[in-house]
């Protein structure tokens, strides 16, 4: 069941016997010469909407601009700032408690969303707090990131090993591929890859990692691969989901 393609009365009927929200978020950010720009936005929600058609739980619309300013100087890379994303996240959670919602399950595509989500959840329980919300103190949310889930981590080792690096993956893209065919991308990738350098600003990423690529080798991607991380992700974090929603 989608938020956005609901009526309100449906809207509140669903209310009438779940309280919970599954809310996809990810980034729109470079992912190296053969990864969509929307990767991370496009894996989460279909994840999402995977675990939402197993379990039965209503899928709010898709987050798809999140905290991607160390990939700003590559072209197409669209921003928050934490203090901008923090509000972001405030209002979307605000706004549906208002309307009596209470779980919020948050499936993640982008590593870089973790610390200002879990930022925004503590302002956001303060927030609704002191507005002396009916129902701040039953207001729960969790993250869970979808490349995080033990059985997709476990298979990326096993089909990629260390060629899985840490951005522009093997895995996110084969996701991505398995959702959007159509889009799949094949050029002459350097044999050379940044791998191990931190993360500071926009133009010292780019300097340490001119082709976007953080020690992956997304040639090694397929369709088939994708449908096996989606089929892994859906399971694990159904059961995840079910246990967020159940808890007290």
């Amino acid at each position: 069941m989608l938020l956005h393609l609901c009526t309100w009365p449906e809207v509140e009927a669903y209310l009438e016997r779940s309280q919970g929200i599954i809310l996809p978020i990810g980034s729109t950010e470079q992912h190296g010469p053969t990864g969509s720009i929307g990767t991370d936005a496009i894996c989460a929600e279909a994840v999402a909407r995977g675990v939402g058609n197993a379990i039965d739980v209503m899928v709010g619309p898709t987050i798809n601009v999140g905290m991607a300013l160390h990939h700003t100087s590559f072209p197409g890379t669209i921003s928050l700032r934490p203090s901008t994303m923090i509000l972001v996240i405030r209002d979307y959670i605000s706004s549906l408690a208002k309307a009596g919602f209470t779980k919020f399950f948050f499936i993640n595509g982008h590593g870089g969303n973790v610390a200002t989500l879990k930022a925004a959840f503590s302002e956001t329980y303060a927030y609704l707090a002191d507005l002396n919300f009916p129902n701040a103190h039953q207001v729960r949310c969790q993250v869970a990131n979808w490349y995080m889930c033990a059985s997709v981590y476990k298979l990326a080792k096993e089909l990629y090993g260390n060629e899985e690096g840490t951005h522009a993956t093997p895995s996110e893209v084969a996701l991505t591929q398995y959702v959007y065919p159509e889009a799949i991308k094949q050029v002459p990738l350097s044999p050379e890859v940044g791998r191990g350098y931190p993360i500071y600003g926009a133009a010292d990423f780019r300097r340490h990692y001119p082709d976007g690529r953080m020690g992956s080798n997304p040639a090694l991607a397929t369709p088939e691969h994708g449908k096996q991380f989606y089929d892994l992700a859906v399971k694990d974090l159904s059961n995840g989901c079910l246990e967020f929603l159940s808890a007290d």
